[in-house]
């Protein structure tokens, strides 16, 4: 960026009984977001929660007008659906998301602004160190390669939810899946755009708050399904 401030950005945080941990995130993104970046918003998805997230995006909302709006499911609709809402609603140039339950900071975004160019697509994270539960590690080792074999992906971390993506291509791929696969259809899909995809290291830290809805058995159980039927329509069907 050469000093300057990065031109426009939509930042959005998919959340789901999130109410602990956003906002310390949001207070995080918009110290980042006010010196770094030149024409922002900051979208949260509240995905049905059922907790305090509604109120506490009630008060945010309040303490950051105009720069920070919600966007509700009146109920649970999966990650997929999540993203691809926030994906929606987001009216800059490039887009960045992580998840709301704060195992990323946003405060290292300036490092993939950094990396953007005229032929960049996709800017994705990969974690350094990941701070989970051996078995959330051991689960999410096998995930990752199996996806990465299967769909021929390239980058070596499709589960790391810190991308920052071109805006404009979103509308291209046309992204359909509404559970956690999203992302594999996400990066494959932006790795056969013919854009560039370039990556980076991110810290990843233990979650304080709540646990993670992927790791269910109904959930794994969904995701595996929807990873089949991708699939066969990406990679076998194409």
């Amino acid at each position: 960026m050469n000093g300057e401030r990065f031109p426009s950005l939509s930042v959005f945080f998919p959340a789901y009984n999130d109410a602990p941990s956003l906002p310390e995130l949001i207070r995080k993104t918009f110290a980042m977001l006010e010196e770094q970046v030149a024409d922002y918003e900051v979208i949260v998805i509240n995905d049905g929660s059922r907790d305090k997230t509604a109120e506490v995006l009630e008060q945010l909302e309040r303490e950051h007008r105009p720069f920070l709006r919600a966007v509700t499911h009146a109920e649970n609709r999966g990650y997929g659906e999540a993203l691809r809402s926030g994906f929606g609603a987001a009216t800059k140039e490039w887009v960045f998301y992580t998840d709301g339950d704060g195992q990323y900071d946003p405060g290292e975004l300036p490092r993939l602004l950094e990396l953007t160019g005229p032929a960049t697509g996709l800017v994705n994270g990969y974690k350094l160190e990941r701070q989970d539960p051996a078995h959330r590690i051991w689960i999410g080792s096998i995930y990752n390669f199996c996806a990465r074999l299967l769909f021929r992906v390239a980058i070596r971390d499709i589960d790391c939810d810190y991308r920052l993506i071109r805006r404009a291509l979103l509308d291209e791929i046309g992204l359909t899946s509404s559970s956690g696969t999203i992302c594999v259809e996400l990066v494959g899909k932006l790795e056969r755009s013919g854009w560039d995809v370039l990556e980076v290291g991110v810290h990843h830290y233990p979650r304080r708050y709540g646990r993670s809805q992927f790791f269910r058995v109904q959930s794994l159980a969904t995701t595996l399904f929807e990873l089949l039927r991708l699939w066969l329509r990406l990679v076998i069907w194409r």
